[in-house]
């Protein structure tokens, strides 16, 4: 068997979590009445755009604890953390209204918020599940190859 290439890895993750996202946002369209998305096209660019937001987050938030936690500053690390995550829904949901106006929409209090916090939780832990499977379900042991 041939071995697969970090960049092979990512860009099976990734292009699968797009495709979870994509899920997700369709789901929620389609039985909550909370999420409203005009078209698939449109969906598909916000999973998109939903991917690269998580996954810019997520770094800041690493690199942001990295240096925290050199530093033995704990509890900073974690408040930092809760922070950069909270915030960042914020930001990424004005991006969303920014790039798409209003052919995708959250409703409820706050101009959606919860609606949108609920969304991007489902699919974070959607990609969670998925990474739990590749590695600990479908992985090899013998394998030093990680997803």
């Amino acid at each position: 068997m041939e071995s697969i290439l970090q960049r092979q890895i990512l860009f099976i993750r990734y292009f699968s979590f797009i495709l979870i996202d994509l899920t997700v946002l369709n789901l929620f369209d389609e039985y909550w009445a909370k999420v409203e998305v005009n078209s698939f096209t449109i969906s598909l660019l916000a999973a998109i755009v939903l991917q690269l937001m998580l996954q810019l987050t997520f770094k800041v938030e690493h690199g942001i604890g990295t240096h925290l936690k050199k530093k033995g500053r704990k509890v900073l690390r974690i408040l930092s953390a809760w922070a950069i995550l909270f915030v960042s829904k914020f930001i990424i949901l004005w991006v969303l209204e920014y790039l798409f106006s209003d052919k995708i929409q959250f409703h409820g209090a706050h101009h959606g918020i919860f609606a949108f916090i609920v969304v991007i939780m489902t699919m974070v832990a959607c990609e969670a599940l998925t990474r739990y499977i590749t590695r600990n379900v479908l992985g090899d042991n013998k394998s030093k190859t990680t997803a």
